[in-house]
């Protein structure tokens, strides 16, 4: 049986909320025999919220990139200075391709 990661406790806390809802995916993607869940996984780089310089948000849709000879994915984003959202930049590792 799947947790939800929609709460449905009663609070208008957007942080608790938040902190529900990680866990929920935490358990879910362990549940599934996965050896780890990343809470911190986007499409994009952060647009919102507060980072510190060192954290990283892995790619949670990588895909080939580039041109012929050159090719490469976006792991995931490292942040570089601390801010509202912070500066990223791109993980890139070369494919060989």
């Amino acid at each position: 049986m799947k947790l939800r990661t929609t709460p449905t406790v009663a609070t208008n806390d957007p942080v608790l909320q938040r902190e529900l809802r990680e866990h929920a995916v935490q358990v879910n993607l362990i549940s599934e025999g996965r050896i780890a869940g990343f809470y911190t996984a986007l499409t994009a780089a952060p647009t919102s919220g507060d980072w510190i310089q060192g954290d990283e948000v892995r790619n949670s849709t990588p895909s080939e990139l580039g041109t012929a000879g050159s090719k490469y994915f976006i792991d995931g984003w490292k942040c570089v200075a601390s801010g509202t959202p912070g500066t990223w930049v791109q993980k890139r590792c070369l494919t060989g391709n």
